[in-house]
Parts: structure tokens; sequence; C-alpha cells
């Protein structure tokens, strides 16, 4: 488990250490692709220069003031690596080609890797970091410690810039209203989210068509629908099993909301004195805890990865599952046809305090430019492309999710969980929401996602659960050296 506080030379060696020492132990597990050297190479594994057949002029309009805002110097190289997870790396390669035919005298290189944080902390020691960095996945850089060490350049150029394909609006006018606001730390623009997701419960529409069940719209129902799924000889429930932190966003956090209402999630991400411990907290993880005690959940899931569980659900061996809307382009190649995956709100209480229809939408996947990058004008060049009009309505119709730039599925047909994605948000109007102590705590992410695998597991009860975690808060506040952060 990470510390959270500096994140100094010192640090990042003795944990790069420590992965070395790790790594002669999981000998036997399939090697990951080789870290770049911490002083050579500004490549990667898996970088690709321009294809041979890659566009040489753009494919779309570009107003004169448009074309280099930022003032990238002509002939230095750009270089991206990119966590390449549930979205593909086309969309990637697609940003891309933009670049490419935007600024031809600049060589682009794109890497598509897994284990970001393994891979790269030798580059940030070394002093070479890449341009431009997707940090998701498993094992990505921890975010709020590089922000503490000043590792990330401050986008406000980018920001004021001209957007590519909006003429007359910069960068920041075309991204959806309080999409960015989860990347700004202390008043500046550190990171940014490049895909709007929408988090829910999924299940198959023509399954529900073919039982004629419908969706509920409280807990109570849920857990009366579980019953007569399971009478039908299903199991109601899987989830990402050796990633329960899945039930956490998808399950947990809605039920908060709903139960508590929006304060408790602001006061939860701002450390205040006994957040995890209200009785409404308590209530809504015990409301999680009835799906392993009722024996709701497919047997075996604890076992599973992410992508086995989620293909045991279109298999048919399990009706609900927890997921974001990068599920879809995710399991494409295991889809059976006509499944039809739609996404739902977390139903919560009649009589709540948060509205029902309420769903945990927010801009996700973040990318951000080294401050010690070689190129920093570049990365952000890039970003500017892969942000584009252009290109969010490629993500849009070729990746089933969504970009959080206006204008960005004009003309697109969307696929069924999209529509429902959408749907839902519209659905819910001003009840939506999002939370914070994930990016700025690591260790509390940490904490409440190995605790929601022991609750799953029956290992420990609600009340161990809010116990364990609201420790780890205290233990976090209590932390000079870790920076903190509220939210209103």
């Amino acid at each position: 488990m990470s510390k959270q506080s500096h994140l100094s030379r010192r640090s990042f060696i003795k944990t790069s250490a420590m992965l070395s020492a790790g790594a002669v132990l999981a000998a036997c597990a399939p090697a990951p692709a080789p870290s770049a050297p911490a002083a050579e190479a500004t490549s990667a594994p898996g970088a690709a220069a321009p294809a041979a057949g890659a566009p040489t002029e753009l494919w779309f309009e570009v107003a004169e003031e448009a074309m280099n805002p930022l003032g990238l110097e002509p002939g230095v190289p750009v270089e991206g690596i990119f966590f390449e997870g549930g979205y593909g790396r086309a969309y990637i390669d697609h940003a891309a080609d933009i670049f490419r035919a935007l600024h031809p005298e600049n060589e682009m290189t794109v890497a598509g890797i897994q284990r970001v944080g393994e891979q790269l902390r030798p580059r940030f020691i070394g002093g070479n970091p890449p341009d431009v960095i997707d940090n998701s996945g498993a094992d990505n850089l921890d975010t709020a410690a590089l922000v503490a060490e000043d590792q990330l350049a401050d986008l406000a150029p980018l920001m004021a810039a001209a957007a590519l394909d909006t003429p007359g609006a910069t960068f920041a006018e075309t991204l959806f209203t309080g999409s960015q606001a989860n990347g700004v730390y202390d008043g500046k623009q550190l990171v940014l989210n490049i895909a709007y997701t929408v988090f829910g419960i999924w299940n198959s529409q023509t399954l529900f068509d073919e039982k004629g069940w419908t969706f509920p719209t409280t807990w109570d129902e849920m857990l009366a629908l579980c019953e007569t799924i399971k009478a039908d000889g299903m199991n109601p429930w899987t989830y990402q099993g050796r990633y329960p932190q899945y039930m956490v966003f998808g399950v947990l956090v809605p039920l908060i909301y709903k139960v508590a209402g929006p304060q408790a999630l602001i006061d939860i991400d701002n450390l205040e004195d006994g957040a995890w411990t209200k009785p409404e907290v308590l209530q809504a993880v015990t409301m999680v805890s009835e799906l392993a005690t009722n024996e709701y959940i497919m047997p075996g899931t604890e076992g599973l990865t992410h992508t086995e569980a989620q293909a045991e659900w279109l298999n048919g061996n399990a009706v609900f599952i927890p997921c974001g809307t990068w599920l879809e382009n995710e399991m494409k190649e295991l889809t059976p046809e006509n499944f039809n995956m739609v996404v739902h709100p977390t139903p919560g209480l009649a009589d709540g305090a948060g509205a029902n229809e309420a769903i945990y939408a927010n801009s996700g996947e973040i990318y951000f430019v080294p401050s010690a990058a070689a190129n920093v004008i570049g990365g952000m060049e890039f970003m500017r492309c892969m942000l584009s009009k252009d290109s969010a309505k490629y993500f849009a119709e070729n990746v089933s999710s969504l970009m959080p730039v206006t204008g960005g599925t004009e003309g697109v047909d969307v696929s069924s969980g999209m529509s429902s994605a959408l749907a839902a948000v519209e659905a819910a109007g001003e009840n939506i929401f999002t939370y914070r102590y994930e990016d700025w705590y690591t260790d509390l992410g940490f904490e409440t996602r190995d605790r929601m695998g022991d609750l799953l597991t029956l290992r420990i009860t609600p009340e161990q659960f809010v116990e364990a975690v609201q420790a780890k808060a205290d233990e976090i506040k209590a932390n000079p050296d870790i920076p903190k952060y509220t939210r209103s």
C-alpha cells in the first residue's frame, strides 16, 4: 500500500527498489513489459511512429488562429504514454493522427501500456518523463503525490488556447461545465479528464424483456427482484471479484448519497470527524452487505478478474453487475448478439435523503503533462487534439463512450449502453453527484476497496467496515505530511 506523503526522488527510489524485489517473488507470473530506462530513451514499449498511411492533411476545417495557438516549436518530437484498458487505444491513435496532420514537422509517438506506475516511476526518477500521460488502470501513479511534489504542469495555457474545431471558443469553453473540476488543485488545472463516465448497475434489456422484469427503483424492490431471479435458477449479482472497488463506486457511494444525502459524501471527502460512522452511512453499508448475506452474489465471484466476471455476466451467469460506461467497449468482443446492455442508477430508499433518480457521473481517465517533460507544449497540444469535437465523435462512435466535449455526439448513432446512460443523466437533471476522497487520499481508497472485499465475502460486518475505514480516514487527517483538500 502506497504512502501518500511526498513523491520525492528518495521516495521514488525506495518504491522502485521494493518493486524490483517484488518482481523476484513474482517470477512465475507473466512478465510485464519492461520499463523504459531511467536515464535514456524517450520511447516506451508499444510506441508507434506515424503509420505509413497516416493522413497528411486534416479532414476537417481549422481556423487560422486555431492552428498553433500554443506556439509548438516545429521539429521537436512529442511522446505520449497511455494506459491501454477498457477504452482500447484506437482513439489515442486517432488523436495522434490529428496531431500529425496538424503538425507534420513534429514526430508524435504513442505507446499503450499496462501498470503505468510500475513502468513510469523510473522515468520520473530519471528526470525524463513522457510529454503526456494517461494515468489510469491498476498500479497507476499517485496523482496526489505528484501534485504535492510539483511534478505536474499547470495547464492554464491550454485551457485559454483556441479550441481546435469549435470556432470562436477557447479549449476550456468546449468542455462540459464542471467536467474538469476534480483536476483542479489549489486553483490550478493540473489534470484533464477525457471520458465522461456514467456509473451504475448494468443488465441485459433483452433478458428483462423476455422475463417481464422491470428494473427496481428502490433497494427493497431490488432485493425482491433478486429473490425472483434466484427462484428462477439464476444468480442475481456478480462483481469484478479481485477488484471490489467496483462495488464501492457502483453501489456503496450511490447508496450513501441516496440514504444520507449529498452532504454525507462531502463530509467523507473533507475528512470530517465521524463521517464514516454516521448511522446513515452504516445503513448504506448494511444494504450492500445484504447482497452477500442473502446469497445473491454468484459463487466464486471473489476470485475472478474484472473481465472474467464481466464475461460470466455476459454469458448469463448473473443478472446484475456494477460498472462505468467503458463496459461496452471493454467487452465488445465477447458480447452476445442482441444482448442490449443498459445501465441504471443504483436504487435507494423510498424516503431517502438523496433523490432516487440521482446518478454518479463524472469525468475520468485522467491525463496530465509532467512539468519536467522535454516538450510540455507538445503534451498540451496533444491534449487539444484529444479533446476536440472530431476526436469526441470518434470516441462516441468507436468506443461507445462520451468525451466531455460539447457537440461530441452530433450525428453519431449511439449504442444501447450509451443511450441508456444519456437517458439516465437526463432523468437525473441536477441530481448528478461525484466524490473525491479516492483522488485526494489514495490510501483511503485502498482501505474502502479492501474492506469492501471483506464485506462481500462475509469476513467482516458492516460495523467493522465503517470502523476500519473511519480509522484510516482519521490516520490520514492526523498526518501533517499529507496535503488536505476540501470541497463544498
